[in-house]
């Protein structure tokens, strides 16, 4: 380990990649030493591009994200490559790890692959992918790829942590009829359908563009829906370029400015319930608890009249000790 913060930070600055191997693991465990390290970075962050990759299972997912990756690093730029798993009900960790995918970018210096588990996070996404986007990002990451675990419609978050979203849509695995419900069609800024070379490409690819041309944007983007066949690598040059147009074009625009502000503050909000509540649970007598819980089973009291009386004692520092 490092001598001192500091160094680490030096060290992740540096590209050092078993620093932020070692910095990924201490956020992700929630360690002290992680979040001051976090402290440290996050003056030289707000670099990298940030982008989501979304769909369902199946769609091709981490295959486009490999021949993205190869297709920006043959312009010379590094990337950073965060793959959510679903968690093991073992070890807890990612079923799926950064060892038996994206092979042909093991070897290249230029790119930094983690697997991440959800840990039971609903939304697509790991806790702790915002940190370690800033991980990557002080590391020098030029553009961050994020790719959601692949849960159907509740796959929404990523929209909050990444500064352009991609959807992902496979034909002949009902994502014709996805395309007219709320959810995740919502979020996304390029649409691919992904598995072009397969019958009906051009039907999802028509139903999409119908039904966006049926919606209104706050910004003056118009989502493209682009067609690619990940496994060759057809048609992910033009995904890059959409995708830098897209930035191209947020640099101006003062919607896109609103967006990044509401993320910030979604972000820190996220934070504060999380310190208010482990705050409060460090003061939360188990004894207490326990009443509590009995009240609610002979019904003397309700949980959500009980829950009111916790957070006004904790507000008056009574610290929620004691026996009621």
């Amino acid at each position: 380990m490092p001598e001192s913060l500091p160094e680490w930070a030096e060290e992740i600055f540096g590209g050092d990649r078993r620093a932020i191997a070692r910095a990924i693991s201490s956020v992700e465990n929630g360690e002290a030493a992680g979040l001051e390290l976090l402290k440290l970075l996050f003056p030289k962050t707000g670099q990298a591009y940030v982008v989501g990759v979304t769909g369902s299972p199946g769609a091709g997912k981490s295959t486009l994200v490999e021949k993205l990756a190869a297709d920006y690093r043959s312009a010379g730029v590094r990337v950073g490559i965060i793959a959510v798993d679903p968690t093991s009900p073992f070890s807890g960790g990612a079923i799926l790890g950064d060892r038996i995918r994206m092979q042909a970018l093991a070897g290249d210096e230029g790119v930094y692959i983690r697997s991440m588990a959800t840990r039971g996070h609903l939304g697509g996404l790991a806790p702790a992918v915002q940190d370690v986007v800033t991980i990557l990002d002080a590391a020098g990451c030029q553009v961050i790829l994020v790719e959601t675990v692949g849960v159907g419609q509740d796959e929404v978050d990523i929209a909050r942590h990444a500064d352009v979203t991609v959807l992902l849509l496979v034909p002949g695995m009902g994502d014709d009829v996805q395309t007219f419900k709320a959810g995740v069609m919502e979020i996304a800024d390029l649409y691919v359908v992904n598995k072009a070379d397969r019958p009906e490409a051009d039907r999802v690819e028509q139903e999409v563009a119908a039904m966006l041309s049926m919606s209104q944007r706050r910004d003056d983007w118009k989502p493209p829906v682009l067609k690619t066949v990940a496994t060759t690598g057809k048609g992910v040059g033009n995904l890059r370029e959409a995708l830098e147009r897209f930035r191209k074009v947020g640099q101006q625009d003062a919607h896109r400015l609103a967006r990044r502000r509401e993320q910030w503050r979604r972000r820190l909000l996220e934070l504060l319930r999380q310190s208010l509540f482990e705050t409060a649970l460090r003061e939360l007598d188990d004894a207490v608890l326990d009443a509590c819980v009995e009240d609610i089973l002979a019904r003397q009291c309700d949980p959500h009249t009980l829950a009111e009386q916790l957070v006004r004692d904790f507000r008056r520092g009574k610290g929620m000790a004691g026996k009621r």
